[in-house]
């Protein structure tokens, strides 16, 4: 599947740098790194974590500038990277749960996300300890009343168009909107203020698997050091704040963060998916009353009509007593048709 996000951008012609180099400190420099980090961060009263999408390439999601991100093979002329899964499908990294551990360990105060990716809040971070400063694909939001329906399905429109959908509140009932931000918009102060308000608090700002050059979302980390905080970079590619940071750090995001939960004797939860949906069960009898007619529907919780993209098949099947053959849904609407004479108490 290919990353329809980069499809739906309007074309610009300069992206930053692209397909730089990446750089692998050597193992004992790297040990000494994680070492220096995790007393950082043992020490910080205020820890800030600005992240981009080389959190994510774990997950199965491509980067934008790396020797292989969506950028770099573009302006090479080549076609847009094929994602190893659907967005959809894509589960949060060893770093993601990493950093929800660090929360409700609460040494983590504020993330800050560049990912479009939605990777952070499934993974468990509280949305008011979060700025998705790009949006976040499978987020809705109501222009009228300001409530978000975070989705499991990726909406159809960037660019803070309107979806198919409306607001679920009775009273006001207006038609949704996208979250994604195009390279024409500005960031929303719903995100940016927050963002701003913890870095310039931060005494340690973690930038991750970012290249630290979209602007105004890259000069958020600098304003942590008017009050004397420190700015950490972990990055396989020089960025143009590697001169501000403390600390550098060239190696893979999931093996420094997993060697900085392992020096504060901390665990790196697992991370368990959810998903809900609602089965819907309608019955009404045939006009001659003989017969009742019944339908079997498994729909989303997010409308009748909205996507299952997490369900392959569906299985229904019946007791002995019922003399029914089990029916394989592969196909949506996943739905089940059938008949049963009226005296028939198998219904």
């Amino acid at each position: 599947m290919s990353l329809g996000y980069a499809e739906k951008l309007s074309y610009i012609e300069d992206v930053g740098k692209v397909g730089m180099s990446e750089i692998f400190d050597p193992p004992r420099v790297l040990q000494e790194k994680i070492e220096r980090l995790a007393m950082m961060i043992q020490k910080s009263k205020h820890l800030v974590v600005f992240t981009g999408a080389g959190i994510s390439t774990s997950c199965g999601i491509p980067d934008f500038r790396g020797p292989k991100g969506i950028w770099t093979l573009q302006r090479e002329g080549k076609a847009v990277p094929e994602a190893s899964l659907p967005f959809h499908r894509a589960m949060p990294s060893m770093t993601h749960m990493t950093l929800v551990e660090l929360e409700k360990a609460g040494i983590l105060k504020f993330v800050i996300s560049q990912n479009i990716d939605g990777l952070h809040l499934r993974s468990g971070i509280p949305r008011e300890k979060l700025s998705e400063l790009h949006g976040n694909s499978f987020m809705e939001i109501c222009p009228s009343c300001g409530v978000e329906y975070l989705r499991d399905f990726e909406v159809e429109t960037i660019g803070m168009k309107e979806t198919s959908r409306r607001c679920s509140n009775v009273v006001c009932g207006a038609k949704l909107k996208d979250t994604v931000l195009d390279w024409e918009d500005a960031l929303p102060p719903k995100e940016m203020n927050p963002a701003e308000k913890h870095c310039k608090l931060a005494d340690v700002v973690l930038c991750l698997g970012t290249s630290l050059q979209i602007t105004p979302a890259c000069n958020l980390p600098l304003k942590s050091l008017r009050g004397g905080g420190k700015i950490v970079i972990v990055n396989l590619q020089k960025t143009p704040k590697d001169k501000k940071a403390t600390l550098v750090i060239h190696g893979l995001v999931d093996k420094v963060i997993a060697g900085v939960m392992e020096l504060l004797n901390l665990q790196i939860p697992p991370f368990v998916r959810i998903d809900f949906l609602q089965i819907i069960f309608t019955q009404a009898l045939s006009l001659d009353k003989r017969y009742v007619n019944w339908t079997l529907k498994v729909a989303s919780v997010h409308g009748k009509k909205a996507p299952l993209p997490f369900i392959k098949s569906v299985e229904v099947s019946f007791s002995e007593r019922q003399n029914m053959k089990a029916a394989f849904l592969h196909k949506q609407p996943l739905q089940l048709k059938r008949r049963s004479v009226r005296d028939n108490k198998t219904i």
